[in-house]
């Protein structure tokens, strides 16, 4: 009888690491070309959720090697809702596109706090920072399941296509939760999906780091952020907005994959 392993929470922290650091050294941004075409989105391909091309406003004035090192399924920044002078935290901000583009908009007097756990993306980052002279972004190394930010000091949360990757769901969400402010606002997009994923998919370690059998089920996501405290949770199909999924009873059957908009709020004390 064929048995599967099952993966550690180390092992798949390793296994992601692993990969994205390969994809943040490997990158040519004159060629925008990745080595490493298992990632959450390969810019030359033509995946239909993934890339750069996914915002709303023109990211020509980035740098190429922030574009080009745009992982996301979706665009956070536009459901995010930012306001000048504004603290806001990504979850697994990678080459800083989402951190550059939420400091165009909370200006001078707000903050920016990308999360990254991968030094070479930090790295990449960093240099990003400087050729865009952007003073009021910062990046940190750490985990988003232990995220390197005070209790009530955030406004905002955003991350996009991160939490899939995560090996501990209801522990993402604990965190953001107490780091946010009382009214503070959860806006990420990530893959989801009606239906879950086998053992033995799942103990795929490049499906999961592709962003594929790490996504989880849109009933648990939602039952995972109410129980971290979150209320007015939402869940919608980017390609559905206006449908809501986040009271949906969970799915019976092979998982199916997409990329969705996740909205929530923490209750005011």
């Amino acid at each position: 009888m064929m048995t599967t392993k099952t993966r550690t929470n180390e092992e798949i922290h390793e296994a992601v690491q692993d990969k994205y650091g390969r994809i943040a050294q490997d990158f040519q941004p004159e060629l925008k070309v990745l080595n490493d075409t298992a990632s959450c989105c390969d810019p030359a391909s033509d995946t239909d959720y993934c890339g750069s091309d996914l915002y709303d406003v023109d990211v020509s004035q980035l740098p190429a090697d922030v574009t080009g090192l745009s992982l996301g399924c979706g665009d956070p920044i536009a459901i995010a809702s930012l306001e000048p002078g504004q603290t806001v935290l990504d979850l697994g901000s990678g080459g800083g596109i989402d951190c550059f583009l939420a400091a165009e908009r909370v200006g001078p007097t707000g903050q920016v706090i990308g999360v990254d756990m991968t030094p070479a993306m930090l790295e990449k980052a960093n240099r990003n920072k400087a050729k865009l002279g952007v003073e009021h972004v910062e990046f940190r190394q750490g985990q988003i399941e232990a995220l390197p930010a005070a209790d009530d000091s955030v406004d905002v949360i955003i991350s996009n296509c991160v939490i899939n990757l995560s090996p501990d769901k209801t522990a993402v969400f604990k965190e953001a939760f107490r780091v946010l402010k009382p009214g503070g606002r959860l806006a990420v997009s990530d893959m989801v999906t009606r239906g879950k994923f086998t053992a033995q998919e799942r103990a795929d370690m490049s499906a999961w780091a592709g962003c594929i059998t790490g996504a989880e089920d849109v009933a648990d996501m939602a039952a995972w952020m109410r129980g971290a405290g979150f209320t007015q949770v939402s869940i919608q199909n980017k390609e559905e907005v206006g449908l809501e999924l986040a009271d949906v009873e969970p799915h019976v059957g092979s998982a199916q994959i997409f990329s969705a908009r996740i909205t929530a709020v923490k209750p005011n004390r």
